[in-house]
């Protein structure tokens, strides 16, 4: 469980530096990169001890993958939220189809 908190608020700062200057278009590029690098920091902070401390539960293709759905569902909210964009069917069946994937991935073959 510990990874798993981990893993959310690192995607959470992740999205936001890589999405949250969308909103800030006429921003100067090279401010919304440095700031973009200083959130990305906070966000290492917390994968490389999530990471860390679930390898000893999950394989390495395990954590990229809880990684992955869990950047999916912070990045939904991020986006209806923060950016206030919609939705689509078509996302969800993307969505639906990553999550056929994790079931591949973690079912013992």
């Amino acid at each position: 469980m510990k990874t798993i908190i981990l893993l959310i608020f690192s995607n959470i700062f992740m999205t936001t530096a890589w999405y949250g200057h969308l909103k800030y278009k006429n921003s100067p590029l090279f401010k919304v990169i440095a700031i973009s690098w200083l959130i990305a920091f906070v966000e290492y902070c917390f994968q490389v001890p999530a990471n860390r401390i679930g390898h000893y539960q999950f394989s390495a293709a395990q954590l990229k993958t809880i990684q992955e759905v869990i950047t999916l569902v912070v990045f939904c909210i991020f986006s209806v939220v923060y950016l206030k964009e919609e939705l689509r069917w078509n996302y969800f069946l993307g969505f639906l189809l990553i999550v056929a994937a994790v079931v591949v991935i973690f079912r013992k073959w």
